[in-house]
Formats: C-alpha cells, structure tokens, sequence
C-alpha cells in the first residue's frame, strides 16, 4: 500500500467511481511501495493519488506547508513550497521551468479545470513567479523545443536525505500503463544515481517566510 502524508497508510486520494478501478489502484499501491525508488501518481491537476514510501522518505524532513506539501500536489511543492529547494537541486532552472512550461500547456488544454485556475491565481499574486510565467517562460520554451515540456528521461539533480544518496542525480522515468492512464492518471519514479560531482546542501531556507510566496526569482532568456 502506497503512503500518504505523515507515513500513515491509506487509501488512495482521488477514488474513482468503478469498484473495479478502485480495486486496481489499490494494488497499484502495493506495486508502487515494493519499488525501492520515489514512485508516484499524479492526476492531470498534480494532485498526489498515490505515493510509495521511498516518496515519502525523500521528502521526509520538508517543513509543513497549508496547499504546497508534495503528497498533497507536487506541482504547487515545487512552484511555492519554501523548503523544495532543500531537496530539488538547481531548483529554479531544472525543476520550476519545466513544470511551469507543463503547467502552460495543460492550463490551456484545461481551462474548466478549478485546481489548475487555482494554481494560476496563486502565480499572479506573486510578481516575480507571474512576470517568469508572461514573459521568460515562452523565450525558454523556444530555447528548449519540445524537450520543455517533458519530464520522462530529464536527469535532475536531489538532494536525499540519506547520507547514503546525500547529493546525487535521478532520470524521472514517465511508465504510465494503459489502466492508470485510462483513469487519467500519470505515474512518475525517480530513479536515483549515483553522486557524479561533490555539491554541498543548500542553506534551508527561514521558516518564518510567508506560506504561499514562491521563491522563483528569475527566468533567464536565451542569448543571441
């Protein structure tokens, strides 16, 4: 059975209606928490279905966050959790930008979609997030092609809380099989390599920052 917040074992979070359906996640859970890597899923808003305990583990010592904690909506951990930086490495140019660039293509595509919205009206209130978002992003996007907007396959650094892993790379492998992705359902595992190049942890940030404020400060346009 897959974890949720606190390690606790629950259900899955987004039920759909069939016994059948229900039934297999349920043992897509179990799959997931056999797998020694972070393993999770997402629907198309980011909200966390499921989550293994290797997530958990990963993101074990992230402080609390009232909408950004990542087995709640990993989009919104790494847009505005204060703490995503701790374990996200090189954080604003190989985590934010290219959910920010998946964000753009899956608002458009969902404009009903109040979780989506509600994520968008959360970038506005914060200038710098909402002036990378208008206006950086699309001069990345065209710097990247196509590879902006995919996760499967991207090599991003981490940093783990186990010293064993301490700073370290994992490929984000997209296996999403046809049941789950019927549900509309993504599944996401970061599978961990070993550490190439030394890196020191990043300083954690003040807790006494203002819940909700994004730590995005810039988004860098392509030279010519």
């Amino acid at each position: 059975m897959a974890y949720q917040a606190g390690g606790q074992r629950s259900a899955p979070r987004s039920l759909p209606a069939s016994r059948e359906a229900q039934a297999y996640l349920q043992d897509y859970a179990a799959l997931l928490d056999a797998l020694s890597f972070p393993s999770f899923v997402v629907d198309r808003s980011w909200d966390t279905v499921l989550a293994n305990s290797a997530f958990e583990t990963l993101f074990r010592e992230v402080g609390p966050h009232p909408t950004a904690m990542p087995w709640d909506n990993f989009l919104r951990f790494v847009l505005f959790h204060p703490d995503a930086g701790t374990v996200l490495g090189d954080h604003e140019t190989q985590w934010c930008l290219p959910m920010l660039a998946h964000f753009a293509v899956s608002v458009e595509r969902h404009s009903h979609d109040h979780q989506l919205q509600s994520v968008r009206r959360d970038i506005a209130q914060d200038p710098i997030m909402d002036a990378a978002f208008r206006q950086g992003l699309p001069h990345w996007i065209r710097a990247m092609g196509e590879y902006a907007f995919e996760h499967d396959g991207s090599v991003r650094p981490l940093f783990h809380p186990d010293p064993r892993w301490g700073a370290t790379e994992c490929r984000i492998v997209g296996e999403t099989p046809r049941a789950l992705r019927e549900l509309g359902f993504t599944r996401l595992t970061l599978v961990l390599r070993e550490a190439r190049r030394p890196a020191a942890a990043p300083r954690r940030p003040a807790r006494e920052r203002r819940a909700g404020v994004s730590h995005l400060s810039v988004v860098r346009t392509p030279e010519n």
